[in-house]
Order: structure tokens, then C-alpha cells, then sequence
């Protein structure tokens, strides 16, 4: 076994050791493309999302040199009626080239990647094959081994995207890096004789040369559109819940901490590191920054094309934005406008994107929290107003300072003309904009079910905040009276009544009929004093 050709599944194994979420089903789906045209795929996702968990238990799925019956027979990939047959066909069969690109690039000083690659892989099958021949082209060294052994190769590329990462400033690196993946994977004949299959997974899509992708043979499944992957790009909700149930974790907290990412056909996909790591430390945290992911936020943020840093905050208080991203470079520094960076941000788990509406948004209280952090650094003389006028509103509200809340709303609804009110979803989006920095205090939640209907917005507490719960009520042309009235009428307190501490009610209302001149918000603020017996505990931070 070596390092680069026939790595073994040793790495597969200690994942085995350990609790493991089967996603041996990928297999199934690499399995469907072998020696056909739609041998190259590319999966692109963010860090910490499983990639080298994946390509692990590809290696040691199709390497000959060992055996791995052990290692798959329990899973679905052999129990599947549909997958068993070609699980036992393709199973320990190829030989199996493994480029971990993040590990080349240290070990080669980032200078000769491409030599460095072929060299180590050429040396390590002339030590297996001794009889073989090695040429000048590497590509037709590869051919000499395929016709040698009458076994293709399956090559799997994990981190395929580390030279554009993190050789941003060398473009005459990542061209080479990018010609010499051409050189293999090219429209010719030459990669059909080679490959039974390749698996390519990385942060970002395949480098697009203009508007073309600079690979074009691949199938390519991204975080915009990961199709039949979307289940092997994190964890499901039936998997998180099985999880949670095995080791005693409160579910409701996993999905709101680590859910949001939704794909076409699947409306739930989890952090998978997050969840693990939550259930291990049996804490709710954000796990996320610790990753040098987010290490890069503020800085996209600060590129503030078209009001990108008006958007953040935005997206902070629980908005969703219209993106287009199909004229992202798929790259870390080929900006244009506001959607390449908010396009960067899907594919590095920012955000996550609704296909149907084109729309995006922060998936969940993680990397909200994670956003928050990130413009609070943000050194932008709009975006530290922005803050401090959230801060104030969230003190007001808790202050019972009924005038001053309703000239916020007020402010916040003008900055955003021309947005006009037809519908309380509307003003909803304006309160959340208006309360976007509550992210250090609480926890929000929408439509929760409660008594005799849905509270609209309610603001709960962290661990440790002395500050109140808010139950807000949003009326679309009525009076804030009447959204008080509501709350206590549809008993919208009930939603919280695990929650032993400080409840404040809160209705706000807009009335477009109002004189002109004269303010169309109106606040109305009330302690609620209802069950003074309910007992229970704030949410985790």
C-alpha cells in the first residue's frame, strides 16, 4: 500500500471505530458512472461537511491491494437490493490513485505540484509493477499499467481545489495545476482507457475559464445544486434524529443550531461536524469558529459591492436576499458585484440557497452567530450605525419605551423604501431587520405554535441573558392594542411556557390610512402576567 497509489482503508477503518453515519450509498451513485460518459464527477461542499470522510470510503471501497468486505457488509450499499450487486462487482477491484491536494501542496512547497504528483504516483506503481514502463507523458504511463494489469485506475481527488485556495496570488500555478487536470481529464478517448470512474470534492466548483467551466467533462454537484448527492452532502434529519436519540441530545436544540441547509427535494441537511461535536461535548455551541473558515467572513464582508454590508444585517435578522449565481468564477477572488460574494458564501456554508426562489439566507443559529461576530469587526461607519441602532431598539423594547421602538421600525421601513407593505409578512421583515443584532442575547423563533394559533416573532433568551423573552405580534393595518389583544386571546405565551423567567408582550402595528406626516408605526409593550408557576430553563447558547 502507499501513499498516493493504493492507499488502503486503514483511514476508513478508524472511522468505523468510531459512531458512524452510513453513507455508503454514495457509493452506489460513483458505482452508476463507472465506464460510462459520465465517469468524472465533482461534489463540492464546505469544509467540515464530511469530503475526506467520502473519499476515504471510496479508497477503501475500490482499492485491490486489500480487503474490505468487513468494513461495507453491514452497511446499506450491501443490504440495498437495488445496490448489492454492483456493491459486490466493483467492490476491491481498481487500482486507486489518491490526491489529497492540501497534503501535496505542503509537501511540495507549493512550487512544482505537478511534478511533484506525477513523480510520487510514478514511483510508487514502478514499485508494484515492475515490468512496467514509465514515459515522458504521464498520462501515457498510465495508459502502460491499464494495458499491464487489464485493471483501470480510479482516481480520487480530495480538497481538488486547494491550489486556487490557497495559491490566490500564483495564477501561473493554478493554470499549470488546471492544464495538467485537462491533460488527464479531457474529451479524447485517452481518459476512457484509464479511468473506470473519477471522484473530485473540493470547497468550490470546478475554476471557470470565462463562462465556461475549465474541466467541462465533469458532472458537477455543488451547494447551489448538489441533485441525487444532496443526502451525502451532510447529515439528514432522520440520521440527526437517530443521533439525538442514541445519545439523549434535545433534538429541537440540534435543529436549530445546526439545520438550514435545504436542496430540492430534501428540506433538511445538517452540519455534520457541528452535530458530532455537539453530541460529544453534550453542549450547543458554535463549532464553526473553529474552523479557518470563518477566519474569512469579515473579510468578504468588507467587500461591500452594492450594499453587501446592508445585507449582511439583513440576513443576520432572519431576511432572505435574491442571489444570481451563475457568473461566479468559482474561485476566491474574481468579484464582480454583491452576488459572487454572496455565491462564495453558499458554497462555503455561509448560506444556504433555495433553488426555487434563487434566494439565499443564514441556515441556522451557528453561523448567524458566526455572522454577528464577523460585523461587529466591520469598521464601516454605516455598518457600526446599523448595530448600535439594533442594540438601542432591543434595549427600548426591554425599557417598555413604546415611542422610541415605533420611530426605529419607522426608520428602518424608509431606509428600505421602495419597500411597501401589502401583508404582515412584509412588516415581519421589516422587525427583523429592525432587531437584526439579537444574536447575542437570544434566540428567535417564527410562527411558533402556541395556544389557539402561531406567535409571529419570538426573541428567547440564552443561557445566562437576564433579559426578558419577547412574544411579538405584527398587525398589517390594525391597531398595536389589537396585537396585544391577540397575544393574550390565542394564548401565544403558551409556545414558551418552559420558560421560567421574564416574559414581555409586544405588538407592533402600521397603519398606511395615518395622516400624512404623522408616523404610521405604532408600539404597544406589556409585561405578561400570566402563570407565574411555570418553571423551566432559557435555551443553550
Amino acid at each position: 500500500m502507499g501513499t498516493y497509489l493504493n492507499p488502503g482503508n486503514s483511514g476508513f477503518t478508524g472511522i468505523r471505530n468510531d459512531t458512524y453515519v452510513d453513507k455508503s450509498g454514495l457509493i452506489g451513485l460513483i458505482n452508476d458512472t463507472i465506464e460510462t460518459p459520465r465517469r468524472l464527477t465533482c461534489i463540492s461542499r464546505p469544509r467540515r461537511f464530511g469530503k475526506s470522510f467520502a473519499a476515504k470510503m471510496l479508497c477503501a471501497y475500490y482499492d485491490k491491494t486489500c480487503d474490505s468486505s468487513a468494513l461495507f457488509d453491514d452497511l446499506k450499499i450491501a443490504a440495498d437490493e437495488e445496490t448489492r450487486e454492483s456493491y459486490r462487482k466493483h467492490l476491491n477491484q481498481y487500482n486507486v490513485i489518491y490526491l489529497d491536494m492540501t497534503n501535496v501542496m505542503g509537501k511540495s512547497g507549493g512550487q512544482n505540484i505537478i511534478s511533484f504528483i506525477q513523480s510520487k504516483v510514478t514511483e510508487e506503481l514502478a514499485s508494484m509493477y515492475t515490468e512496467m514502463k514509465i514515459e515522458n507523458v504521464f498520462d501515457e504511463t498510465l495508459i502502460h499499467v491499464v494495458e499491464l494489469t487489464g485493471t483501470k485506475f480510479v482516481m480520487i481527488i480530495d480538497e481538488w481545489d486547494a491550489p486556487i485556495r490557497e495559491a490566490k496570488d500564483r495564477p501561473d500555478l493554478q493554470r499549470k495545476y488546471l492544464e495538467f487536470l485537462r491533460s488527464l481529464f479531457k474529451n479524447s478517448g485517452m481518459t476512457s482507457k484509464i479511468f473506470a470512474a473519477v471522484y473530485m470534492t473540493g470547497i468550490l466548483p470546478v475554476k471557470k475559464d470565462g463562462s465556461q467551466s475549465a474541466i467541462s467533462d465533469f458532472l458537477e454537484y455543488t451547494m447551489v445544486k448538489p441533485r441525487q448527492f444532496g443526502p451525502y452532502v451532510g447529515f439528514t434529519e432522520g440520521e440527526v434524529r437517530g443521533l439525538c436519540e442514541m445519545y439523549g441530545n434535545d433534538f429541537t436544540m440540534m435543529k436549530k443550531w445546526y439545520d438550514g441547509y435545504s436542496f430540492r427535494n430534501l428540506d433538511s441537511v445538517y452540519n455534520p461536524n457541528s452535530v458530532m461535536k455537539a453530541i460529544i461535548n453534550d453542549d450547543f455551541d458554535s463549532y464553526w469558529t473553529q474552523t479557518s473558515a470563518a477566519e474569512s467572513l469579515m473579510g468578504y464582508i468588507n467587500l461591500d459591492f452594492d450594499g453587501l454590508g446592508r445585507t449582511v444585517t439583513e440576513l443576520i435578522g432572519g431576511v432572505e436576499t435574491e442571489v444570481d449565481t451563475k457568473g461566479f468564477a468559482n474561485d476566491l477572488t474574481t468579484f464582480r458585484d454583491r452576488d459572487d460574494v454572496l455565491t462564495l458564501l453558499i458554497h462555503l456554508g455561509y448560506l444556504t440557497y433555495n433553488e426555487e426562489t434563487r434566494s439565499a439566507h443564514i441556515p441556522n443559529q451557528e453561523i448567524r452567530q458566526e455572522f454577528a461576530r464577523a460585523i461587529r469587526q466591520v469598521k464601516r461607519d454605516d455598518t457600526i450605525r446599523r448595530v448600535r441602532e439594533s442594540e438601542q431598539l432591543i434595549a427600548d423594547t426591554v425599557q417598555g419605551n413604546e415611542e422610541a421602538v415605533a420611530r426605529q421600525i419607522e426608520k428602518v421601513h424608509e431606509e428600505e423604501s421602495p419597500l411597501y407593505y401589502n401583508n404582515e409578512q412584509a412588516l415581519r421583515s421589516v422587525i427583523k431587520r429592525a432587531y437584526f443584532s439579537y444574536g447575542d442575547e437570544y434566540m428567535m423563533f417564527e410562527e411558533l405554535p402556541s395556544g389557539a394559533g402561531y406567535a409571529d416573532i419570538v426573541y428567547l433568551p440564552k443561557k445566562g441573558s437576564m433579559l426578558p423573552a419577547l412574544v411579538i405580534e405584527l398587525k398589517w393595518n390594525k391597531s398595536a392594542e389589537g396585537a396585544i389583544r391577540q397575544i393574550h386571546e390565542k394564548r401565544y405565551p403558551k409556545a414558551i411556557e418552559g420558560y421560567g423567567g421574564e416574559i414581555l408582550l409586544v405588538g407592533i402595528s402600521y397603519s398606511k390610512e395615518a395622516p400624512a406626516g404623522r408616523r404610521q408605526h405604532h408600539c404597544r409593550i406589556e409585561r405578561f402576567e400570566g402563570d407565574a408557576g411555570i418553571a423551566g430553563t432559557r435555551a443553550q447558547p
